[in-house]
């Protein structure tokens, strides 16, 4: 069960990172999902999306979460990310973004996010981070 819901932290956000790009799809039980239209500014030469925009969505949906499962908290900060681009993706679809947590300890989150073309079913990109939780005393 999250502690928060979509609506709950989409007002957060608004509060504490209003430039993050992105809408929240759904969230659940250790995993979210969210959508990028995918506009001009997204888009590198020859129409794909660019590796930034693709890891820019994929931080911000595990951090989407991340934040259902532990609450309301701004200082939770990416401290590792690696990202395997597999195919092209698509300029002219929304890009995707399904983020799973992998393992919730008290000051590391390890996750996982799956990136793809919205229809496509096979992923333009994996992406595996790591973020830092503050200390809760």
């Amino acid at each position: 069960m999250t502690v928060m819901t979509a609506a709950a932290i989409e007002e957060f956000l608004d509060e504490v990172f209003p430039h993050r790009q992105g809408t929240i799809e759904g969230i659940d039980s250790m995993r979210a999902t969210m959508s990028l239209a995918i506009e001009d500014e997204h888009l590198r030469p020859g129409a794909c999306v660019s590796g930034p925009s693709m890891m820019g969505l994929a931080d911000v949906c595990l951090y989407v979460a991340i934040l259902a499962e532990v609450g309301p908290e701004p200082m939770a900060v990416t401290t590792d990310m690696n990202c395997h681009f597999l195919r092209r993706a698509r300029g002219d679809r929304d890009l995707i973004a399904n983020a799973r947590i992998v393992k919730l300890g008290r000051r590391l989150v390890v996750g996982e996010v799956q990136l793809f073309s919205a229809g496509d079913e096979s992923p333009v990109a994996i992406v595996t981070a790591t973020y830092a939780l503050p200390d809760s005393d």
